[in-house]
């Protein structure tokens, strides 16, 4: 398939860049490898010979590509620079190998495998090759398959002098921490009738509903006590924390969720024999069950401290993102476009609630309408995650084609 080699070399060049982020830096971009990254893209964009392209103190790159077609939409595409800080190497070594079926060894020396019957996903991508990785890290096309994509893109649309309208990129970091980058994006640096992000799975997903999202911080302050003269003194803030987190419906956590269903999640607990913090997520598709569920966390706040009232309770709530779908306008077209061209392509949509956030959420709670498609990757956030280039070239092939229908309106 043409095009398939270099999205290939740049995938595997762009992945070669260790860019994890940090979310306990408060700085952004919250890793050095973001900046490197960003730096080799710039350097990249002005070979292309693209215009305005600027990098600022963030680690944020933006760049135009001129339109030559009078009239046409300004379209811009989003994709994120940072990879996901999950407990593996930040290092990735990625492997091309051609599967012909069955499990698959990623690291013989550590006896690591992809079993197919844990992931019967492969079984469809028999006869490909494949971006695996060697079992210790995530493989990083969560987001490096979609910057492959945009930088494939810019070359063939200046190479072929295809027909466009003005193309606007941005390359932002932080997503997974909390979409830190598209939050600070300068939109006059970014001009566009809307946008796209490219940050999702299986070929034909198109995603423009997500959750809304908040992250809550909890902290108890205990009363200590020596052992021997602790009764009627001692308030341990661990049991404090147990009691509190006990009140949370536990079939309302991820683990037994899915679809539009909604959640609480506690993904951190710090305690002594002092104090305890507490940290969880929410989630919800819905606004109104959303703004429920954040009460929710406050009136049992209150009822905890009321009956450990020598404890002392603090919490807070910080909205993190916003469902796009809740931003959607009147005018549908950026949408429909990307069912326009899956049927141009012949791919069957697939269209999701993605049970978590992209950039767009960011974006469109900002006014620019960004929906998401897919990369062709699967099992992001893991060493299981793995890319398709049949997948990843289809990706690419629906970019073009949105670019091509986008002129013809």
């Amino acid at each position: 398939m043409p095009y398939t080699n270099e999205l290939k070399e740049r995938f595997l060049r762009y992945v070669a860049i260790s860019s994890e982020s940090n979310a306990k830096n408060p700085v952004v971009p919250s890793s050095e490898g973001q900046r490197e990254l960003a730096e080799l893209l710039q350097t990249q964009l002005q070979a292309l010979g693209l215009e305005a392209v600027e990098l600022n103190e963030h680690a944020i790159l933006t760049a135009k590509l001129p339109g030559n077609v009078e009239g046409a939409p300004s379209i811009g595409f989003v994709a994120h620079l940072d990879t996901v800080p999950v407990n593996l190497s930040a290092e990735v070594k990625p492997q091309v190998l051609h599967y012909t079926g069955g499990d698959v060894c990623l690291n013989p020396q550590k006896g690591i495998w992809l079993r197919l019957d844990e992931h019967p996903e492969l079984a469809q991508y028999a006869g490909q090759d494949i971006v695996f990785t060697d079992g210790t890290s995530v493989l990083g096309a969560d987001n490096k398959a979609a910057i492959a994509n945009v930088m494939t893109m810019l070359s063939i649309m200046q190479r072929e002098n295809r027909p466009h309208g003005d193309i606007y990129v941005a390359f932002v970091p932080d997503e997974e921490i909390g979409l830190c980058g598209a939050k600070l994006l300068d939109l006059e640096k970014f001009k566009v009738d809307f946008a796209y992000t490219i940050d999702c799975c299986a070929l034909g997903e198109i995603v423009y509903e997500t959750f809304n999202a908040a992250s809550v911080s909890i902290s108890i302050e205990g009363v200590t006590a020596h052992p021997m003269s602790a009764k009627g003194v001692l308030v341990n803030p661990l049991l404090v924390g147990m009691n509190l987190m006990s009140r949370f419906d536990a079939l309302q956590t991820p683990e037994h969720t899915d679809g539009k269903d909604g959640y609480w999640w506690f993904t951190d607990c710090e305690a002594n024999a002092a104090t305890c913090q507490l940290g969880m997520n929410i989630r919800d598709f819905d606004r109104t069950r959303y703004e429920e569920r954040k009460q929710f966390v406050l009136d049992t706040v209150a009822a905890v401290q009321a009956d450990y009232p020598r404890a002392k309770l603090d919490v807070k709530i910080v909205d993190v993102y916003n469902n796009i779908a809740d931003s959607i306008g009147q005018d549908r077209w950026p949408i429909d476009l990307l069912y326009q061209a899956a049927d141009k392509l012949n791919i069957t949509p697939n269209t999701i609630a993605m049970r978590g956030g992209t950039d767009g959420s960011a974006l469109s709670v900002k006014g620019l309408l960004t929906p998401n498609y897919f990369t062709g990757a699967h099992n992001f956030h893991s060493n299981a995650e793995f890319l398709p280039l049949p997948s990843l070239h289809k990706s690419l092939e629906m970019t073009l084609t949105i670019l091509d229908l986008a002129t013809k309106r």
